[in-house]
Parts: structure tokens; C-alpha cells; sequence
């Protein structure tokens, strides 16, 4: 009866501050300090709960295996007049088995679910909304906006002679507009080496290869600027290597495409400057034609 009634006595503050410390956490806690906000693209919800899910199963097995050998060196510590070794013992059958399965059991539940998030946010649209071509090159970014036959040319970012952190000057970063609520599909290349197309808070990146060409699939569900960068480094300027993505309205989206008609940039921004001419299947290397 007195044990059960100092245990209660114990749970009881322990409850009150689990609750306490779970009422008390804020967004970012909850969704493991990730840098977005959920419902921000059709595949950041599933990549906060695969994070944050991960982390807590994580931090079970943390709190047991802490626990366990907390108890070992309280229980079995030398007591005092105890001289030379405690009794020694080998293959343990039962707990190796648990502590070899166990593992196991958390590698492929973690491979699993991962590779079913993966299959879910790869997964290829069909019939995409908007068709976007992005060329990665040192150190800017090339914008195509394909169905609209239109272009947008990428700078280096300049650094901000105002600004004592060293930030760029924003008006010359490139921008890539995409309409709200539209499914996108993201053509990548690379004009010179590798490079990483990585929009921060779609929690999302994709390598950019010379000779390859890669796709990203993505419906944004906010409005907002997002910050993006190269995220592979990829030479002396890499840090400069930033772009912006701008997600607006079905009506702000056309007046850009109209600004960049009226700015005169019809047409695409192709391979042909791209640095790398003698990747495989692009021809014959002109040494060779002589």
C-alpha cells in the first residue's frame, strides 16, 4: 500500500510536467525545427511527419538504452567491502537475439516508410499545369518557362556594399514565379558542373549533372517568397549561387510571363551555352571533325 502511494506521489509531478512541457511547445518544435511551415508545397506535410515520427521512435530507443545502463550502473556498482571481479558471464542467448532484431525491425521500418515518401513525392505528373526549365550554371540560375515560350536570365548575385553581413542585393537575385495551387514539373540541367537546385522550404533538393537531366514534381500551396540555393558546391563564388521563388496567384503569374514578353525575352535559353560541348550524345568534339 506505501509503495503504490509514493508512486503516485511520483507520477503525479511527472505527468503535470510532461503536459506542461508538451503544451508549451511551439510549431517549430512540433514539426522538428524544420524551415517551413506545413501545407507549403503538396509534399512538405509528409516530409515533416516522416522527420518528426522518425525523431520520436529515435528518442524511445534513446530513453530506453539510457535507461537500461543507468540501471546496470546503479544496481551492480560496487558496494563498499566488495573486492575484486563480479561474476562473469557470456552469450546471454534471449538478449542477443532482442538487440540484434530490434535493430533490424528500425532499419527496414525506417527504409520502408522512407521509400514509400520518396515513391509519393517523385511520383511523375502526368499532365502537369506549368513546365518549368531550370539551368544551373556558374554561379547564377537560367529560368525557361516553357509552355509560355518565355525566359528568364540568371546573374551572378553582387554583394550589398551597404550591408555590413555581406548579403547580396536582393533586385539581383533570379526569381522563379509559379502559380499557387498548379502542378509543376521542374526540368533540371547543369551548363558546367554539378550543382543542387534546393528551394529551402519546399524540403526538397535535386542534383543537377552534366550530361543528365533530372525532373522535380511539386504542387505549391502558399503564396509567398521562398529563399532557394545551390546546395552541391560548386566552385569559387558557390555562396553567391542563390535565387528566389515567388508563388502567386494565377493572375500575378500571367502579368510576369507578359513583362517578360514585352521585355523581349521570347524564346529559350538552350544547351548551346552550355560550357560542357563534348558530353556524350551532344557530338563530335571538333578536333575530330578536322
Amino acid at each position: 500500500m506505501r509503495s503504490n502511494r509514493r508512486l503516485r506521489w511520483v507520477a503525479i509531478p511527472i505527468a503535470a510536467l510532461l503536459s506542461v512541457v508538451l503544451a508549451g511547445c511551439t510549431q517549430d518544435q512540433l514539426q522538428g525545427w524544420l524551415p517551413t511551415e506545413p501545407g507549403t508545397t503538396n509534399n512538405v506535410d509528409r516530409v515533416i511527419g516522416l522527420w518528426v515520427t522518425s525523431w520520436i521512435v529515435l528518442l524511445i530507443v534513446g530513453v530506453i538504452t539510457w535507461g537500461l545502463t543507468i540501471w546496470a550502473i546503479v544496481v551492480y556498482r560496487r558496494r563498499k567491502g566488495q573486492t575484486g571481479l563480479p561474476v562473469q558471464l557470456r552469450y546471454n542467448l534471449p538478449i542477443e537475439i532482442f538487440y540484434t532484431i530490434v535493430p533490424l525491425i528500425l532499419v527496414l521500418g525506417f527504409f520502408a516508410f522512407t521509400a514509400r515518401d520518396q515513391s509519393e513525392i517523385e511520383a511523375k505528373y502526368d499532365s502537369p499545369d506549368v513546365k518549368i526549365q531550370v539551368f544551373g550554371k556558374q554561379w547564377a540560375w537560367d529560368f525557361n518557362y516553357v509552355d509560355e515560350n518565355v525566359y528568364s536570365p540568371g546573374i551572378q548575385g553582387q554583394d550589398d556594399p551597404d550591408d555590413a553581413n555581406g548579403s547580396l542585393v536582393e533586385s539581383e537575385i533570379p526569381v522563379l514565379y509559379l502559380p499557387v495551387g498548379k502542378k509543376v514539373e521542374i526540368e533540371l540541367q547543369s551548363r558546367d558542373v554539378i550543382h543542387s537546385f534546393w528551394v529551402i522550404d519546399f524540403l526538397y533538393k535535386k542534383d543537377m549533372l552534366p550530361g543528365k537531366t533530372n525532373f522535380m514534381y511539386v504542387t505549391p500551396e502558399r503564396e509567398g517568397t521562398f529563399s532557394g540555393k545551390c546546395a552541391e558546391l560548386c566552385g569559387e563564388y558557390h555562396s553567391l549561387m542563390l535565387f528566389n521563388v515567388k508563388v502567386v496567384s494565377q493572375q500575378e503569374y500571367d502579368d510576369y510571363i507578359q513583362s517578360l514578353k514585352d521585355a523581349g525575352q521570347e524564346g529559350q535559353l538552350g544547351p548551346e551555352y552550355n560550357r560542357n560541348q563534348n558530353l556524350p550524345g551532344i557530338g563530335t568534339p571538333a578536333h575530330e571533325e578536322e
